[in-house]
């Protein structure tokens, strides 16, 4: 290409691709520290894996997100986050509407696990 691209012609090549080539590109980099720090000593001996879910409340603007709307002035997204405490790598992540609770997140990070 001979002149940079335009934000605007990048923004609409994105709408037509689907969102799961970025989630797939996004655990590749996850794949390798998670085989290198496998065997890192966590600091107490345990037999089983330990795992951290966060969850963070996002939020967005609600003229610019009509669909993330939260309560009635607000729009959120939740970002929940399943964390192996043995060399914290993020296991599973994931965006969802804010209204979903961290306990619900349990059955659909369950599916994902490595």
């Amino acid at each position: 290409m001979r002149t940079p691209m335009s934000r605007s012609t990048l923004a609409e090549a994105n709408e037509s691709r689907d969102w799961l080539i970025y989630a797939e590109l996004a655990q590749a980099p996850i794949a390798e520290p998670r085989v290198l720090y496998a065997n890192e000593p966590f600091g107490l001996d345990l037999h089983n894996s330990i795992y951290a879910l966060d969850a963070s409340t996002i939020e967005l603007c609600l003229n610019l997100f009509l669909q993330a709307r939260f309560v009635f002035n607000r729009a959120a997204v939740k970002l929940h986050t399943l964390l192996h405490l043995c060399g914290n790598i993020p296991s599973v992540v994931h965006v969802s509407q804010a209204q979903l609770h961290e306990v619900d997140i349990l059955d659909i990070a369950a599916s994902r696990f490595p």
